[in-house]
């Protein structure tokens, strides 16, 4: 078996070992480099990081020279200690050491104020934690990994620095496994996999972050989103349509032109007035809800589409599917009554567990985020709502971890993340209470005593957006997909000129079964075009030779258990079409 990686949130010695050896890595840097000053130095997901303003740039052999350093600092086994300290004295121990970064950082902390010293030989501003002492840190658990570069402050105006990474765990055996995943991962990336089965691309031509479907990547994404239409039909939903740009106002009155505006493309103009990009969709199923006044027994609306959104990254943190400027969330609003949220929560956790089943992905991760300082609503609607939303979890038999603080300001909400086959987790659900829009759009309907009232909004998405879930379903699948998804679920390979007619008249009925079968007319050598079949990662290759048409049958191999016999035609069209209704194996 697998070692099973903790995470920060997991192990919270985990978190303090890469804390701290961020602070080793600092203390290390400035010993062999006296030049550089410091910056920040976070904790991340698989390790930590530290910003540095050197006059030259680090290379690869100084990585190795500072990590030897930093294996010395460890053996010298030097205790982490806190101190507390006064603005002014803080202030005056950087301006001591000259370290212009920091002093900006401190004008940017709250009291109070504390600093963390290795030995007595080096410090730096920080909240904590960290371990007790450098010997509490494994060298063979830790490895420095790359250098990049990075603004200050991710600022493209302010200085640039050296960004050095670095990798920790609690054991030798976990840095092992981690390396292992990584290699793994880079086998996987759904980039280069995209590229070599033909499925999207990013054209460069075009503009950074905006995505072109391929046919084989489109076939897909069809077969992705009939099920997920089917699936919605099928549990009450109604699917809308709604435009791609609307007049800028709609987004000063959803607020998301105060609070979002970043993400925003900039406005167009049209006669005279601004028009706006959508980077969401609720605002317009918000406008389609106020066609008119509702009832209390029109409730609960479910509203879902796929709706194709626009949102402005910087150019440096696009990545292929997983961050873009233009993706299609699979986005749902359901419009109900207080007394139906929970009942209505559990329907979306159902539904979730049953779309995000049919890939296979059974284990989910699922974090409960409740309210944050600055919110809007009362307190007995998140009161009502919290309660709704953990009560549908445990009706649901669920486990999961709270966030307090952690939800928007507009209401809590439910984080799913999902396990791939390497073990790694990728959020995609949510699950999102909303007390904000109903209010904004003064959306209202008419309750049993003639009064009227707010209904609940509750935002929904199970994939997240369809782009970023079919990354992770090809790295996930390393492009392997099953039976009922893969665009070419079979190719035949005609081994005689003779059989060519015989392999298209099958492929002509598996069309009109709605099944993907191919003939391979390269006219190769049988071995050549069974490799290049293997390649293409196909489920099912079909021989056809002399013997095949004279029988009716196909001699099939099975992608990654090899040649399984002659079989009848009818038989392997069958076997395919079951597949595809109960997405299994063949």
């Amino acid at each position: 078996g697998r070692v099973r990686l903790p995470t920060n949130e997991s192990s919270e010695r985990l978190l303090r070992l890469r804390h701290s050896s961020a602070h080793v890595l600092a203390m290390a840097v400035q010993k062999l480099f006296p030049r550089a000053q410091v910056t920040i130095g976070p904790w991340i997901d698989n390790g930590f990081y530290y910003d540095f303003d050197n006059p030259d740039p680090f290379t690869e052999a100084d990585l190795k020279l500072i990590k030897k350093e930093m294996d010395a600092i460890i053996k010298k086994d030097l205790p982490f200690r806190k101190e507390a300290v006064s603005r002014e004295e803080a202030q005056r121990r950087i301006e001591g050491i000259g370290e212009q970064y920091k002093l900006e950082i401190l004008q940017g902390l709250k009291e109070p104020i504390t600093l963390y010293h290795i030995g007595d030989e080096w410090w730096d501003l920080c909240a904590g934690p960290h371990v007790e002492t450098t010997g509490d840190l494994n060298p063979k658990a830790l490895s420095l990994d790359s250098v990049a570069g990075a603004y200050w402050r991710g600022d493209e105006t302010r200085p640039m620095l050296q960004r050095i990474y670095g990798t920790c765990w609690e054991t030798p055996d976990q840095l092992k496994e981690f390396k292992k995943l990584r290699e793994e991962a880079k086998l996987r990336d759904h980039r280069k996999l995209g590229q070599a089965l033909g499925l999207f691309s990013i054209q460069e031509d075009a503009g950074g972050g905006l995505v072109f479907w391929h046919p084989k990547g489109s076939r897909m994404r069809r077969i992705i989103e009939e099920m997920w239409k089917e699936e919605h039909v099928a549990d009450g939903y109604e699917l809308l349509y709604t435009p791609h740009i609307a007049n800028v106002n709609l987004w000063k009155t959803s607020g998301h032109l105060d609070f979002y505006r970043e993400s925003m493309f900039d406005q167009m103009d049209v006669e005279g007035e601004e028009y706006q990009l959508k980077p969401m969709n609720c605002p317009f199923h918000c406008l389609v809800y106020k066609e008119g006044l509702r009832s209390y027994r029109e409730l609960p609306l479910r509203w879902a589409e796929l709706g194709t959104v626009y949102r402005y990254e910087r150019s440096g943190t696009l990545h292929g599917l997983m961050r873009v400027r233009g993706f299609t969330q699979d986005d749902a609003h359901i419009f109900c009554l207080p007394s139906q949220l929970a009942d209505e929560i559990r329907r979306v956790l159902e539904l979730v567990e049953r779309i995000l089943g049919k890939f296979g992905f059974n284990e989910l991760e699922v974090m409960l985020s409740t309210r944050p300082e600055k919110s809007v609503g009362s307190d007995e609607i998140w009161a009502k709502a919290t309660i709704a939303l953990e009560e549908a979890l445990q009706a649901k038999g669920w486990t999961f971890t709270v966030d307090e603080g952690g939800g928007a300001f507009y209401g809590p909400k439910i984080d799913i993340k999902i396990r791939d086959a390497i073990g790694r987790l990728w959020q995609c659900s949510t699950i999102q209470c909303d007390f904000n829009l109903p209010e904004r759009f003064d959306l209202e309907y008419v309750s049993s005593d003639g009064s009227r009232q707010r209904p609940i909004m509750v935002h929904r998405a199970i994939f997240g957006s369809i782009e970023r879930f079919f990354g992770i379903l090809v790295e996930s699948y390393a492009g392997e997909f099953p039976l009922w998804l893969a665009p070419v679920q079979m190719r035949l390979l005609p081994v005689v000129d003779s059989s060519v007619d015989y392999c298209h008249e099958i492929a002509g009925r598996a069309k009109k079964l709605g099944l993907r079968v191919e003939v391979d007319l390269t006219g190769e050598r049988i071995a050549k075009m069974i490799r290049t079949g293997e390649k293409d990662k196909i489920p099912l290759l079909a021989v056809v030779g002399a013997v095949e048409v004279e029988n009716g049958t196909l001699n099939i191999r099975v992608r990654k258990q090899g040649e399984i016999g002659e079989l009848p035609v009818d038989q392997v069209l069958g076997r395919i079409s079951d597949a595809e209704q109960n997405c299994g194996a063949f």
